[in-house]
């Protein structure tokens, strides 16, 4: 069985945030996106929301974050894992 996850990341980070997160994480902060803080603060989820709810909370937050973005500077990326 596989599933889509989904990522925000900006235009102009090399890194792919799935397989390379901790040098997509100092790109992100070194340049004061502060993505994953974002997408934190727009999520709705709580402790015991289950995995795939918590899955759809993340993308329905990451396309809200894209809709609204005013500078341009967001984008959503997208891996199928294998479970």
């Amino acid at each position: 069985m596989s599933r889509t996850i989904h990522a925000l990341t900006t235009t102009d980070n090399p890194w792919d945030p799935f397989t390379q997160f901790t040098e997509w994480f100092q790109f992100d902060v070194s340049h004061g996106y502060n993505s994953s803080a974002y997408l934190a603060r727009v999520v709705r989820s709580s402790h015991d929301t289950s995995e795939a709810n918590e899955d759809y909370m993340i993308e329905q937050a990451i396309n809200e974050i894209i809709r609204y973005n005013l500078l341009g500077i967001y984008k959503k990326v997208s891996k199928v894992v294998e479970e």
